[in-house]
């Protein structure tokens, strides 16, 4: 798999979007959480999900309070520098 580019996220649908800002603001969250977050609905968050792992721009993990869920978080290549956000 390739590395995506801006141009690929740009192309993404506004839900996927809006999924990578509110993993990008909250860090890693369940599936559960992303719905809550973004007032979108489950089918549309693991659609937004689907569409951000297919481009490799998160990474899902197992969630270790309830192994039933997976935590999702944005990959490393993609994630914000902490010296780069300022006050």
């Amino acid at each position: 798999m390739t590395e995506p580019d801006e141009e690929e996220i740009a192309d993404l649908p506004p839900s996927a979007k809006l999924v990578y800002k509110v993993l990008e603001y909250n860090g890693p969250q369940t599936q559960k959480g992303i719905v809550q977050e973004s007032m979108l609905s489950p089918r549309t968050v693991r659609y937004a999900l689907e569409r951000l792992d297919d481009i490799g721009v998160i990474q899902e993990d197992v969630y270790f309070a309830d192994a039933r869920q997976n935590l999702y978080e944005i990959t490393e290549e993609f994630a914000e520098p902490e010296a780069a956000i300022s006050d």
